[in-house]
């Protein structure tokens, strides 16, 4: 391996480790405020991919129904449980949430499509978003919500169901066929020996513009004190009236923000199917790992470094490429383990004196 070489791996490692960040930062940010480990993060990044390609070739996603689907069961649920408590009052906000913003959205992407394509590029992206967006919220509220006080293994059971069931769902709506779309920016620069194109600068920039954006709402915005004061203090922060199930929802709609923008950046990078956003999800994971799945900062340089060696072993010895990256998780979690006993034998001491 050459110089060349080492620097165009080194690119490729940063590009793949920013797809990876925005996940590993989604997935500090559900289980410090929500306990629970997303599964289903990569599926929803699959979803975006899937669907953003669909509106380039002028189709109506099949998003568009499971967005559907997914407000009708919260709604029935929604109406169900105000019955059974006999509270009424929050119903309305709860059927405008999950029901009256995603039917509009349903219409729109309805009326959107009837039109001659090609949908002009922005329009694409915004239906996109709009359509990924509201599922973080509706799947909190179908699959978590009404199981939130489990233990965290249980919660981790229902993220696995939730993910076999989105992936399920998937494959019969978009089929078994991989889609790829043109990129969002179609233009290179070069620097010295590297060839840089303008949708990998692209990913990197909304990676860093979305962990600064959310550096600056955890610090400034209210809503965003609210989720930090449940991910130190769940108990704490019920009892100043900081709701727990709003809280929940707040984060699942960041994540699947997270999820909606990095699809769209992936689809004009690589081809993707119904099943690719498992290991996208999974290796991310491993990232969020590097801080112990409570750091925003480790997990974005946890990221890096899965993406960095993953673009290096696929050059070494590709076949054995995501058993390398997964070999990763030993170190990891011997680290996670003797720093976390450390920890234990000083608080034990310092309870002793």
């Amino acid at each position: 391996m050459n110089p060349e070489i080492a620097l165009l791996l080194l690119q490729d490692g940063l590009v793949t480790g920013s797809t990876y960040a925005l996940l590993a930062l989604a997935a500090v940010l559900l289980f410090t405020t929500t306990r629970i480990i997303f599964v289903p993060q990569g599926d929803l990044v699959a979803l975006s991919g899937l669907t953003y390609a669909s509106w380039e070739v002028g189709k109506l996603p099949a998003s568009v129904w499971l967005l559907a689907g997914l407000a009708g069961l919260a709604t029935l649920i929604e109406i169900i449980a105000a019955t059974r408590s006999r509270r009424f009052r929050a119903l309305p906000r709860a059927l405008f949430t999950h029901a009256i913003l995603p039917g509009l959205i349903v219409v729109l992407a309805v009326c959107v499509s009837a039109r001659p394509p090609p949908l002009p590029l922005i329009a694409r992206v915004l239906l996109t978003v709009a359509l990924i967006v509201p599922l973080g919220p509706l799947v909190y509220r179908v699959a978590f919500q009404p199981v939130i006080a489990a233990s965290i293994s249980s919660l981790f059971v229902v993220a696995i169901a939730t993910h076999f069931a989105i992936e399920g769902i998937a494959l019969i709506a978009f089929g078994p066929e991989g889609v790829r779309a043109a990129p969002l920016l179609d233009a290179s620069m070069t620097l010295g020996p590297l060839s840089v194109s303008a949708q990998s600068l692209l990913m990197i920039g909304v990676t860093a513009a979305s962990a600064a954006a959310l550096y600056l709402f955890f610090r400034l915005h209210m809503l965003g004190k609210a989720l930090r004061a449940v991910a130190v203090n769940r108990l704490g922060a019920r009892l100043v009236g900081i709701g727990a199930e709003r809280s929940g929802a707040v984060a699942f709609l960041l994540s699947a923000a997270m999820a909606a923008f990095t699809g769209v950046l992936l689809a004009g990078s690589t081809t993707l199917y119904y099943d690719s956003g498992f290991m996208i999800g999974l290796k991310a994971f491993v990232g969020a790992l590097f801080g112990g799945l409570i750091s925003y900062p480790a997990a974005v340089v946890g990221a890096f470094l899965i993406g960095v060696l993953e673009s290096f072993v696929s050059f070494w010895a590709s076949a054995y490429k995501d058993a390398l990256v997964f070999a990763a998780l030993i170190p990891i979690m011997w680290w996670l383990s003797v720093r976390g006993h450390t920890e234990g034998i000083d608080d034990d001491e310092d309870s002793t004196l």
